[in-house]
């Protein structure tokens, strides 16, 4: 463990991100100020336990967010997207614009020295196609950034494996999301994002200026679905949702889905594990972390079954 007197602000900190660059950064030697709007939660009670100086802090909130950042070497900034567990009913895509920009200024303002944003892949293509609205909404945070002259990196990963550990994806004894069955899909690990910020904060003369993409994996719902099915040693079918039930409830989500069967992402995965050797691929995930999730996921819903009957 390297030691050092710098502090790195988290913003965002509770959430599945923020929590895998806190432990990452921790394990570096940081000082992690980790900022949330609960800091009696579970969560950030958690960061507290494992060495996290854990601030109250609303990204809406301006004020709270320049304050919380006085003083900091680093900042880490991460915003949930329409529809992220944990956001209001109301949240939109303005809010998320709203909280991101606000995030860039209060960093600008306490003068950090190094500055990581999380886009998300091909959040740059919007000149060639029209994108799905988080890829739009993370662009525009982008593109605040680079307006503030910020010493800035921007990292964007793809979709994350931990989408199919719970509802999202897993209903009735199957893995359904809108992805049409034999289109590869590209992936990576949530705990990998915090493992490259920590390498970004570590080597700033290398990391300020960079916009990279990262993914660490690319298959089939098919196959993700085979795979899960194999580590849990049970019959997972894949059933796509159709694209039209999906327009019923959501036409940004609809789109977001065709977008991903017709174009998708297009990270440059040997690169990616380049930056990150040990970047985790799906079958490598579900051995650490995912089944184990997986299984209690479906455990818990027997039980409320069991429950219900």
């Amino acid at each position: 463990m390297k030691l050092t007197q710098k502090t790195v602000v988290v913003a965002g900190a509770t959430g599945l991100q923020g929590r895998a660059v806190v432990h990452h950064l921790l394990r570096d030697g940081w000082q992690v100020r980790a900022l949330t709007r609960d800091p009696g939660g579970p969560q950030a009670t958690a960061l507290a336990q494992a060495g996290a100086q854990v601030v109250r802090a609303r990204m809406e909130d301006a004020g709270s967010l320049t304050a919380a950042a006085e003083g900091a070497w680093g900042l880490f900034s991460v915003q949930p997207t329409v529809g992220s567990p944990g956001t209001a009913p109301d949240f939109t895509a303005e809010d998320e614009v709203r909280w991101g920009m606000n995030v860039a200024e209060a960093a600008r303002a306490a003068g950090v020295g190094h500055f990581v944003f999380t886009s998300v892949a091909e959040a740059d293509r919007h000149r060639q196609e029209k994108l799905p609205v988080n890829l739009v909404s993370k662009w525009r945070i982008e593109q605040h950034i680079a307006a503030l002259a910020l010493p800035a990196t921007i990292l964007r990963p793809v979709s994350f494996m931990e989408n199919f550990t719970g509802g999202y994806a897993l209903r009735n004894g199957h893995l359904s999301t809108g992805l049409a069955p034999e289109v590869p899909q590209q992936i990576m690990a949530v705990d990998d994002v915090g493992a490259v910020t920590a390498l970004a904060f570590s080597r700033p003369k290398e990391w300020i200026g960079r916009a990279v993409s990262l993914a660490g994996d690319e298959l089939t719902p098919v196959q993700i679905a085979a795979a899960i099915g194999k580590a849990l040693g049970i019959t997972l079918p894949y059933v796509q949702i159709p694209i039209d039930a999906i327009r019923a409830l959501s036409e940004d989500f609809a789109y977001a889905n065709e977008w991903l069967n017709e174009h998708g992402y297009r990270a440059d995965i040997p690169a990616t594990r380049k930056i990150h050797p040990g970047v985790t691929d799906f079958h490598t995930w579900l051995e650490r972390t995912g089944a184990s999730q997986i299984a209690a996921f479906l455990n818990s819903q027997h039980t409320a079954a069991g429950q219900d009957a």
